[in-house]
């Protein structure tokens, strides 16, 4: 009986050892199919415009592996939920945090409302759903480059939060006299001659 029971107890073992490997290997393919090409910090403008628009479609897929391998490895991106960027209260995350982003149940505090001042506190979809993707930026026909597409009430600070920056800035015009249109711009700052985002920064009418 106990040779039958340490015999089990072996198959066991190894049963776990092979399911792990499998994980491992899982992962591993995950990681490798997440590499994206990234863009050389010299690139003209077509070449930037196409490559955020890889990261507008990463945003709305919610492939947050391939978006951690285009995040700035020093800076990391910064979340802005209006065009006013302030730095000491927006939430930044570094590459291997963004990656982690689909099991993240974590309520963060994005900023303050327009108008009623309260806190956001939203989960990284809730964010993605009011702050991000809250209209599908993918279909935008409507773009500038390095340059504010449109302004609202809000003080758009990009250039002097981000100098050395470059950035798309893409536009959906909204209905009801175009009151409800939307923008997001994404930020790309150079590290070891690539271009990585720095900065998600949304746009829209404000009080």
């Amino acid at each position: 009986m106990a040779k039958l029971l340490k015999y089990a107890v072996i198959l066991i073992l190894c049963a776990a050892v092979c399911i792990a490997i499998i994980f491992i290997v899982r992962d591993r393919k995950d990681m490798d199919t997440a590499e994206v090409a990234l863009l050389d910090e010299n690139a003209g403008d077509t070449e930037l415009t196409e490559y955020a628009r890889g990261v507008l479609q990463y945003l709305k897929d919610r492939d947050y592996a391939s978006l951690a391998n285009m995040v700035h490895p020093e800076y990391g991106v910064v979340f802005s939920p209006y065009p006013t960027v302030t730095l000491s209260s927006a939430n930044c995350f570094l590459p291997n945090e963004v990656a982690k982003f689909g099991g993240d149940s974590q309520r963060y505090t994005w900023g303050l409302y327009d108008g009623s001042g309260l806190p956001i506190e939203m989960t990284v979809e809730e964010y993605f759903e009011r702050f991000v993707m809250d209209v599908d930026f993918t279909q935008s026909r409507d773009y500038s480059i390095d340059e504010v597409y449109r302004s609202g009430n809000a003080l758009e600070n990009v250039k002097e939060v981000f100098p050395n920056a470059r950035f798309v800035d893409f536009y959906i015009p909204g209905e009801d006299m175009d009151i409800n249109w939307r923008s997001l711009k994404l930020v790309f700052e150079s590290h070891d001659g690539k271009l990585y985002l720095t900065a998600v920064i949304h746009g829209e009418n404000t009080i």
